[in-house]
């Protein structure tokens, strides 16, 4: 049982190590314990919701996440942690070598997904079309960890076309719990 859940986590490639008892609960931070530890019970996951967390830098973002990220491994679900602007130049490198397809269906297969640090660059077109595709495969199937220092209603301008943007941000809002550091 161990030995699986450190491989959940190895195979997660998290970039920090953190845990939902390390937590610094603190008033001054404004995160709610009790939100917390609902989500870290993972009941999200079951429910292929997602978790949107937003605050200026330094905050705790990434380290909330990654917490979220473990409790799952933990309790045997499938996680993959990404940065997002490394992600989608993953991505434009898999669609020009023709791996793209392959890259997508191992991020469908993942129970949880985090996406760190997204909108600190706005999308160009192709960026724009991934993440629709990403959000899509997962509607309904999966869970998505978004940490991001713009607030939820910036990302229309992060992610551009109003179209894609309405798309994306109704799939990924609907079923979703906020925190904001």
């Amino acid at each position: 049982h161990n030995r699986r859940i450190e491989r959940s986590i190895k195979n997660a490639r998290f970039h920090y190590k953190s845990n939902i008892e390390n937590i610094n609960f603190d008033t001054s931070r404004n995160i709610d314990r009790n939100q917390v530890l609902r989500l870290a019970a993972c009941d999200f996951v079951e429910k292929n919701q997602n978790v949107l967390i937003t605050g200026s830098t330094g905050v705790g973002k990434s380290f909330l996440g990654t917490a979220l990220g473990y409790q799952a491994c933990i309790q045997g679900y499938k996680v993959s942690y990404y940065n997002t602007s490394k992600l989608f130049a993953k991505l434009k490198m898999a669609k020009a070598d023709g791996s793209y397809l392959r890259e997508l269906a191992k991020i469908e297969r993942q129970d949880v997904i985090i996406l760190d640090d997204f909108g600190l660059q706005a999308l160009d077109s192709q960026n724009r079309i991934t993440l629709l595709e990403i959000i899509e495969d997962r509607h309904n199937n999966g869970s998505i960890i978004v940490t991001s220092q713009i607030p939820v209603q910036g990302w229309y301008d992060i992610i551009g076309e109003k179209t894609i943007a309405d798309a994306i941000l109704d799939r990924l809002i609907h079923q979703s719990h906020r925190i904001e550091l």
